[in-house]
């Protein structure tokens, strides 16, 4: 990602957390679709974290894919969630398609 920096950490109990740091922009959205496709069709963790307490903004691209990715983790078993998120961006997530209750601490 261009701007963005993104770490990658799997807890002990199996949860791949992934938490990008800064904005998720038109440039992002390839290189993020890719990793949200790769965890969830070839890792397939029991559950996928997105952290995003570190982030600024997430244009309307980047909304769709994290909408999509929480309904490609239902076709294939892996848990989506989204954490941290600030309350605007929680209500476009929704306004995006992300299940409410994929939201998860809101600040």
């Amino acid at each position: 990602m261009t701007a963005t920096t993104v770490d990658v950490n799997t807890s002990p109990d199996g949860t791949l957390v992934i938490q990008p740091h800064g904005a998720l922009d038109a440039a992002d959205a390839i290189e993020l679709r890719r990793a949200l496709v790769e965890a969830i069709r070839h890792i397939r963790p029991s559950r996928l974290v997105m952290d995003l307490a570190d982030v600024q903004n997430v244009d309307p691209i980047n909304l769709g894919t994290l909408a999509a990715a929480c309904h490609l983790g239902d076709d294939h078993q892996v848990a989506v969630f989204l954490d941290h998120s600030s309350a605007p961006l929680a209500d476009q997530l929704t306004a995006a398609g992300v299940p409410r209750h994929r939201l998860r601490h809101v600040t």
